[in-house]
């Protein structure tokens, strides 16, 4: 018996991995997060598999229903929205299947800063722009964040950065990253990203705030912002594929290698 951990990507039931996909039409249990998984992802399961939304339930209630599973030795799809290891609150459950001795495995998914750059159809690093995303949250309602990871400190970077669960902290957001990335610094909201209602935003710090209030988008938002999201943008081209910079895979070449011969 196994719990599988399998990350569902961010609403597309198209982006489901191969593996992913597997696995749900073999378990006969399937516990999904319904508030951000559509029931198409799990449409896969088996037609008689036990088929639980955990919206409602406690960390208590699906480690229960996981240990009924193991005493009759079912393996139990674990069924999370974009990727388990960015903010699937997976570790809280690991440690309660080590304590009880259940095995486990983790199957990765699209992450929701990935879909999203995909359907913008755009590149989130820019060579001389911006080579790093950094991917954070805004405290809120929820867990604190530790003291050195703030919004503050990560605007010093000037990385393009993925914001999750921020949509109502826009006001800080605009106060705190303005006097690094300047007021005109692009911002998508991408709110959610690969369902039907799937909605894109574009403004800046400045405006943003104004765009999301007219839509009404209270949750369920992505929040990204650094100056490689420019539609228009005048940079250099990337090393990769740079003929005057060789690398193992395409030697140097010899510009007088005709006369050589």
């Amino acid at each position: 018996m196994t719990v599988y951990f399998i990350g569902a990507g961010p609403g597309d039931p198209e982006l489901l991995t191969l593996k992913a996909q597997r696995l749900i039409a073999a378990c006969p249990v399937c516990l999904y997060a319904g508030s951000l998984v559509p029931p198409e992802v799990v449409a896969h399961a088996p037609k008689a598999a036990r088929v639980l939304d955990t919206a409602p339930m406690t960390l208590d209630d699906t480690h229960a229903e996981i240990k009924a599973a193991h005493a009759k030795g079912q393996d139990v799809a674990r069924v999370h929205s974009g990727d388990p290891s960015l903010y699937g609150a997976i570790a809280e459950q690991i440690r309660r299947l080590n304590a009880d001795g259940i095995p486990y495995d983790v199957v990765p998914g699209v992450p929701a800063y990935a879909a999203a750059a995909a359907a913008l159809g755009q590149e989130l690093t820019i060579p001389e722009v911006a080579q790093s995303i950094i991917l954070t949250r805004v405290s809120m309602k929820s867990t604190s964040m530790p003291p050195n990871e703030t919004l503050e400190n990560f605007a010093q970077t000037g990385a393009t950065l993925a914001i999750h669960l921020g949509i109502r902290a826009l006001r800080e957001i605009e106060r705190v990253l303005t006097p690094h990335y300047g007021a005109d610094c692009p911002v998508i909201v991408a709110y959610r990203v690969g369902w039907p209602d799937q909605m894109f935003l574009r403004g800046t710090l400045s405006d943003i705030r104004e765009k999301v209030r007219a839509e009404k988008i209270t949750r369920t938002a992505l929040i990204l912002v650094g100056p490689a999201l420019a539609e228009v943008q005048d940079f250099r081209d990337s090393a990769l594929y740079d003929p005057a910079i060789p690398h193992v895979l395409r030697p140097r070449i010899r510009a007088n290698s005709a006369t050589d011969a």
